[in-house]
């Protein structure tokens, strides 16, 4: 018995990814557009110095210093980023790409799984010798949905089930 999943677990898998990060842009992209921030969904890339000008790519990113670019990356911080967990990316996501993001300085940070319709908010905070590390400020679920909020941003919304409109296929 082999390992790998069938095709359609697969495109499903994908499709539920995708619906996650579209709802959130779409929602959260209607209420910023009046603003010099802009939400993008997962076809930015980004280059920090910090992390060796390796491109990283988060799902979900909003950035309000559009100007900082280097030809199609951007290397402004973002102020907020959501990574959707996925079986392929989970231990990335959790670990590799949080210590960037804690390290470059991206104040918010949300691991949002489809799969158990959970999302961890996590926030960055500094010690005393300067270093950042992240912390988990909270984990919305079914159970206490109404407490989904951003924390960067108090003035943009998206309720629980909005972001989690994935149907049951």
């Amino acid at each position: 018995m082999s390992n790998t999943l069938p095709v359609e677990d697969l495109s499903k898998t994908y499709l539920e990814h995708s619906m996650v990060i579209n709802n959130f842009v779409i929602k959260i992209g209607s209420q910023i557009k009046d603003s010099l921030c802009r939400v993008f969904g997962d076809s930015v890339q980004y280059e920090w110095h910090e992390n060796d000008d390796k491109v990283v790519i988060p799902d979900v990113s909003i950035i309000c210093n559009l100007r900082d670019r280097k030809n199609v990356s951007f290397t402004g911080i973002p102020r907020f980023v959501m990574e959707v967990l996925s079986n392929a990316t989970e231990d990335y996501d959790r670990h590799e790409k949080m210590n960037i993001y804690c390290k470059v300085g991206v104040s918010e940070y949300w691991i949002v799984d489809w799969r158990k319709k959970q999302v961890e908010i996590y926030l960055f905070d500094f010690k005393e010798d300067g270093e950042s590390y992240p912390y988990l400020y909270k984990t919305v679920t079914s159970a206490n949905k109404e407490e989904l909020q951003m924390v960067m941003f108090p003035n943009l919304h998206i309720t629980f089930d909005e972001l989690f409109d994935i149907g049951e296929y």
